[in-house]
């Protein structure tokens, strides 16, 4: 590639800011805007900057060490979100292990990158987009010292001989997402016989949710749990976080409430202690967290360490919204595969059966007994997909409510995914209460149902992990 005209980055950052306000169709000149997934990046490059599209391993524009990448958000009742992970360049499994994160080719070509973000808007087409932001990043400090840990995970698997199993799960901000889809794409590893997935860097989308608002949109920065950068110098984000939750456990949560003058039983209460015990307000809203997607989950083992006491739940869906959704741009793909769970485990005594109504008791025998940082195995993601597209095709067939008596009680059947139809997730009510409106059938308040596509109501469903599922996963950790 040739970028004799843009030897410095400020002629680079000046040329990228001339885009903003123009429509992509008046950009174009190679008209790919219709082409697909990359189309928009491929155009900046081509029709903008003027240079070929190219697979190497230097920067865009060599002379000046800047990475040309152009990124599209979303505007949710949230605020502004990413649309989608960052990928930039391909893992050479043959060689990268042999290097350090300072001398990787993923630092050699990203560690400072124009990045150009657009609005993606799903009800205008593609070449009514601009760009409306153009700026030169470079990674925080803070930010860095998990990247870094990131990237050496995944040369930690190359080495050992498994970059076969290597998975987005198994880092925070910077990941090793599939690149090819066939069999074609597989690539030789260094230390087994066994052909893996070819994979390239990226940068995960709620690092890049992040990173948009501070730096692109200029919004300020949430609480941080690592104080001081060198506080993650040796250990991984993880093991800081159980480093501090260690002196607390075999506490009960009674113990943990007066520890913390904690007066409250509401249902956020592991929340709130796990809050205090990482001296924030918030852990959920905290840097880290919201970086690295990662929600809090209280998980409940009875004394033998051989049953929780609920299946996971997620939020309720609309029936009329999930039929229209893709897979990867889905709630249920957001909150179920790409979403990081840190599962708080609490394990009862054997006293704990023998008064329920008392949350004074609970509070008194149930202890807390480990951390578990976690996320969907890459393994049953299909599972997980296979009972999505199962649930909407069921919905969209007319889901079938059959009305059985029980005595002077009326129960409502369906057939949406049970339990009994997968090893890891189901469909059930989410609602406390019942709620339908069909045919000669009217029970419960509306506000506890939601309108399906054919005009009838019903009860509203969520997806849930089948209780045994957790028991499964939580008991690959420690038990």
């Amino acid at each position: 590639m040739s970028d004799y005209k843009y030897q410095t980055q400020e002629e680079i950052l000046t040329r990228g800011m001339e885009a903003i306000g123009i429509p992509l169709r008046e950009i174009d000149k190679t008209e790919r805007i219709e082409t697909g997934k990359g189309a928009i990046g491929s155009i900046i490059e081509e029709s903008w900057f003027g240079y070929k599209i190219n697979s190497q391993s230097e920067p865009d524009f060599a002379v000046a060490g800047v990475e040309l990448k152009v990124t599209p958000y979303i505007n949710t009742r949230k605020g502004i979100q990413a649309k989608e992970r960052l990928v930039c360049n391909i893992i050479n499994y043959m060689e990268e292990y042999k290097k350090t994160f300072k001398t990787s080719h993923f630092w050699h070509k990203c560690n400072t990158m124009l990045l150009m973000s657009y609005e993606h808007r799903y009800d205008a087409p593609k070449g009514d987009f601009t760009i409306d932001k153009a700026i030169l990043f470079s990674f925080p400090e803070e930010d860095l010292v998990i990247i870094e840990h990131d990237w050496e995970l995944i040369m930690e698997k190359i080495r050992s001989g498994h970059a076969h199993e290597l998975s987005e799960g198994d880092t925070l901000y910077l990941g090793a997402c599939t690149k090819g889809a066939t069999s074609a794409s597989s690539r030789e590893q260094p230390f087994s016989n066994m052909p893996a997935k070819q994979r390239a860097y990226s940068l995960k989308q709620s690092y890049m949710t992040s990173i948009l608002r501070r730096f692109v949109f200029g919004e300020e920065t949430n609480e941080r749990i690592i104080k001081d950068p060198n506080e993650l110098k040796g250990i991984s984000f993880f093991e800081f976080i159980n480093k501090k939750f260690s002196p607390y456990f075999g506490k009960s949560q009674a113990e943990l409430k007066k520890t913390f003058g904690i007066s409250t039983s509401t249902k956020s209460l592991n929340h709130i202690i796990a809050s205090r015990i990482l001296n924030v307000s918030d852990v959920e809203n905290s840097e880290e967290f919201l970086k690295a997607n990662i929600k809090i989950k209280t998980i409940r083992i009875e004394a033998n360490g051989q049953r929780i006491e609920q299946s996971m739940s997620f939020p309720a869906f609309e029936f009329k919204k999930i039929i229209e959704q893709e897979w990867e741009d889905s709630d249920i793909y957001q909150t179920m595969v790409e979403q990081k769970y840190l599962f708080i485990v609490f394990r009862k005594d054997d006293e704990y059966n023998c008064d329920k109504t008392s949350s004074m008791h609970t509070e008194a025998h149930l202890f807390l007994h480990s951390l578990i940082l976690w996320q969907l195995p890459e393994a049953d993601e299909e599972e997980v997909r296979r009972i999505w597209e199962k649930t909407i095709q069921t919905i969209c067939d007319g889901v079938i409510l059959e009305k059985v008596i029980h005595g002077t009680s009326v129960c409502i059947r369906n057939n949406l995914p049970k339990e009994a139809d997968s090893y890891a997730v189901h469909v059930r009510p989410h609602a406390a209460r019942a709620a339908y409106r069909f045919d000669d059938v009217d029970i419960g308040n509306l506000s506890d149902a939601n309108e399906l596509p054919d005009g009838r109501w019903m009860t509203k469903q969520c997806f849930w992990f089948n209780n045994s599922y957790i028991v499964d996963q939580i008991m690959k950790y420690f038990i």
